[in-house]
């Protein structure tokens, strides 16, 4: 075995933090998640009483939803890094003299 192979810490960390760190880097993403779950809980309860509708139709409802919900909040991550990364630091950068 050839000493290169090192274990990085990064390679050892747990799911959790795993999870952690990158809901950091991009927190749009859980809410997504979160969104998605919620709608689709909803659906779930929703089909006891959805009455003479068929249950295609209610599932299509469903899945509209829950991809309106994750698709809105992944535009506004990509809105809020566009404005993090290009807009604030030329508005607001101040030079350093």
């Amino acid at each position: 075995m050839s000493s290169g192979n090192h274990w990085s810490a990064h390679e050892d960390e747990g799911q959790l933090s795993r999870l952690i760190r990158k809901s950091r880097d991009s927190p749009f993403v859980p809410v997504g998640v979160a969104g998605f779950v919620t709608v689709v809980s909803y659906g779930l309860y929703k089909l006891k009483c959805r009455r003479d509708q068929k249950m295609s139709l209610h599932l299509l409802h469903m899945r509209v939803a829950a991809q309106g919900f994750v698709v809105g909040a992944m535009t506004l991550g990509v809105l809020y890094s566009m404005y993090k990364d290009y807009i604030r630091p030329r508005f607001f950068d101040v030079s350093k003299k």
